[in-house]
């Protein structure tokens, strides 16, 4: 696998992993019972904590990235890019 695959497939895995990261732990300012500022939107949470989902992310998409790469680098997989494997 090319670096240029590598990061591709590493930041497919990051953007999916973060959607899955985004709800946890969150509470709504609806949920919180708390009016939002600035006529903002209730169902948007209070402390979304970004900078610790982005570190999570990135750990979780490093672990599985990493379990990608060992089953390609054993044979256990193959990765085909626009041509038949051999």
């Amino acid at each position: 696998m090319n670096p240029f695959t590598a990061i591709a497939i590493y930041l497919t895995i990051w953007w999916t992993v973060l959607f899955g990261v985004l709800p946890l732990g969150a509470k709504s300012f609806a949920e919180a019972g708390i009016k939002p500022p600035g006529g903002g939107d209730p169902a948007s949470p209070v402390n979304p904590r970004l900078k610790e989902k982005f570190l999570l992310t990135t750990v979780v998409s490093a672990v599985i990235f990493l379990v990608f790469f060992l089953l390609l680098h054993f044979g256990l997989i193959q990765l085909v890019l626009g041509r038949r494997p051999v």
